[in-house]
This record gives structure tokens, sequence and C-alpha cells, in this order.
């Protein structure tokens, strides 16, 4: 049994990490796909919010269907699903082409983001004891695994649609290999109407209070993840005259501590339980964002950004974690709430940024994601309970 745990969490690294190259491929084309489809940044911007939207769709479909027909069957097809869907942008000839291709392969993407997810619940049950957050760091080594095999196509003169067919080809073959490893999903324990009718939940039908709480907190990180995502580099570049490259600094000290933080963060959550992670992180990115906000020196800003990240970076799979052991038989469902909902956040965060730069300097509108991490760490007690704890082994 400890052998097959062993190669179930070893497989469930793996779907992060081919989930995170997947997407990470397609950012790296979008260069390339833009100029070949004549399309400008402006109606790219409108098309990446389809992606968004598809996404969303696939991660309310593909919840209820893995608690149904297992993690174990639901993984493995939505990755085949997303390496099949990754050449369609890159076959695209027109606009509305391109359009359709990312709102197919965002319901792809969400489908595997989701599924992945709640395998990882399972994974966490097995072991007794935070795992999750390792999981979303690794999603970031795809990341750099996309952007090494762009770099390579690029040096190679491959197009696009070559570049994401064999992508697509290389993660099914991963998929199909990797699946076997995967845990079976268990028959959910008989309901206990008590803790029903203490959530207000009437079974798998209706989401007990809680899990809209998680998802509202996942919508308020995810909210300021966004932000940094679209707005870090730009806002040293406007606001503190940087040049491109110190810029870029941004959104990398961003990510790197990020990175760095999920990897420790288990650790973090075994020992204090994960309202603390999402108390004090939430607590601590509030205040680096707004040493950004009010940051007359690059390496201080830079150094705002680096806390923000660490903070924030076992925010999200503590959420996660907490939806998919609120109810047995229910994870994926759970999940799919609670990740839609924070998707949306982070599809809003920006543009809600960009809207308020209309009104007040752009370093000013860094408040909203300080409101949003004081909010989340005033509230993070709604992960101390006995039904989303992970039992910690000594």
């Amino acid at each position: 049994m400890e052998r097959s745990l062993r190669a179930a969490r070893a497989a469930t690294f793996t779907y992060f990490i081919l989930n995170g190259t997947l997407l990470g491929m397609w950012v790296v084309q979008i260069p390339p796909i833009e100029e070949r489809v004549g399309i400008s940044h402006a109606v790219l911007g409108g098309f990446l919010v389809l992606l968004g939207l598809g996404a969303f769709l696939g991660m309310q479909v593909t919840g209820p269907l893995a608690d149904r027909l297992s993690t174990r069957v639901v993984v493995p097809a939505s990755a085949l699903l997303c390496g099949a869907t990754l050449v369609l942008p890159g076959l695209a000839s027109g606009p509305w082409a391109l359009g359709l291709a990312l709102l197919v392969f965002g319901f792809a993407n969400g489908c595997l983001d989701v599924s992945m997810n709640a395998h990882a619940v399972q994974v966490e049950k097995a072991y007794g004891r935070p795992v999750m957050s390792a999981f979303h760091a690794t999603f970031s080594v795809g990341g750099v695994l996309a952007a090494l095999a762009g770099a390579a196509a690029a040096g190679w003169s491959l197009s696009p649609a070559t570049t994401l067919g064999a992508a697509g080809l290389i993660a099914a073959v991963v998929a199909v290999v990797t699946a076997r490893a995967l845990l079976p999903t268990e028959a959910p324990a008989p309901a206990d109407p008590a803790a029903e009718d203490a959530d207000g939940a009437g079974g798998s039908h209706r989401a007990p209070t809680r899990i809209w709480l998680l998802a509202v907190l996942a919508l308020l990180i995810m909210l300021c993840e966004g932000v940094a995502n679209d707005w870090s580099v730009l806002h040293l570049k406007t606001m503190l005259d940087a040049s491109e490259s110190t810029a870029a600094f941004a959104y990398g000290s961003f990510a790197a501590a990020m990175t760095v933080g999920r990897l420790l963060a288990d650790r973090v959550a075994a020992r204090f339980g994960p309202a603390a992670v999402l108390r004090y992180g939430a607590g601590a990115a509030a205040v680096g964002i707004a040493a950004v906000a009010v940051s007359p020196w690059v390496p201080l800003a830079l150094a705002g950004w680096a806390v923000f990240g660490a903070g924030l970076s076992g925010c999200v799979p503590q959420l996660f974690s907490a939806a998919g052991h609120a109810e047995d038989g229910a994870a994926g469902a759970n999940v799919s709430r609670v990740a839609g909902l924070g998707y949306l956040g982070m599809l809003a965060g920006p543009a809600v940024i960009g809207w308020l730069t209309h009104l007040v300097p752009l370093n000013l509108t860094f408040f909203l994601p300080v409101l949003c991490c004081l909010v989340a760490a005033a509230t993070a007690g709604v992960l101390r309970t006995p039904r989303t704890r992970v039992p910690v082994q000594p």
C-alpha cells in the first residue's frame, strides 16, 4: 500500500507538471499566433476571456463527474482532452477560429485542473498530512519546461501548429502511462444528517455554506494573484521608471517566492494548521503589496512583490484542500466550486485594476488587494473545523 501511495503521489505531481506545461506552451506561442491570425492586443485580450470562460465551464462539468466516475478515469481523460485541444490555437486561420479554439482548450484545461486537484485531495487523505501545496508548486515547473520547449521550437523555426501538436502528443503519452498509478475512488461514507443540517446542505444536491465561504476566499486570494501576474511588471516600468529588464524582475520575484513558499507550506500547515497558513500568509501578503504601493524605490518594490508572493503561496492550496475534505464523496464538486469562483477572481482582478487606473494612479489601486488579503486573514478561521482539517500523523 505504501508503495502504491508513493506512486500515486508521483503521478499527481506528473499531472500538475503536465497541466502547467500545456498551458505554458500556449502562452509562449501567443506572439506568433497573434501575428499570423492578424489581431490586435485588445482583441487578444478579449479572446483570453474566452479561455477563462471555457476553463470555468470545464471545472463545473468535471467536478461532479469526477465524484461519479472516479478521478482515476477523469484525470487521464481530461489530460488527453487537454493535449488534443492544445493544437487548435495553432491551426486557427482567423480571429473567430482562434476564439473558438481558446474556448475549447480552456474547457479542457479546466477539466484537468479540477480533476487533478480532486485526486490530490485523495492522496492527501491517504497520507494523513498536508501535501497539497507541493503539488501546486510543481505546476510552475511545467511553465519552466514550456518556456524551454518554446525557445527550442523557435530556434528550429517550427510553426505554432507543429510545436503545439507535438506537445499535445507527448502529453497524451504521458497521461496514458501515468494513469495506472492513480488511486481508485473510495465509496463515500454514509451521510451524517446532523452535520448536513449544521451546514445547511441537503447532501450532494446543495453545497454547504462553508464551501461558498471558501470559494469567496479563493476569489479574493486569486484576484490578488491575477493582479501580480498582469500588473507587477508594468508597475515598476511606469511608476518607478525601471528599465524593461529590471521591471521583469517584479513578476520574477513574485513567482519565485510563490514557488518556494508552496514547497514549504505543507510543513507549516502540518505543524500550525491550515488556518494559520491562510491568516499569517494573507497578512504578510497585505504588508508586501502595501510596501509596493507606497515604495518610491525599485529594490523595496521588488522585495514587496517577493513578500506578496510568499504570503499568498500557501493560501489557495489550503482552500482547495479544505473544500476537498469537507464532504465524503463530493471532493470533485466542492473543489470545482471553490476553484471556479477563484478563477473568476483571477480574471476579474486585472480588469478591476485597469478600471481603477482611470480614477487613481496605478500604485494606489494596489490597496484593493491589500483589502482582499486583510479580509482573508480576518476570516481564516473558516478553515479551523473538524470536517476540513487533515489529520496529522505524529
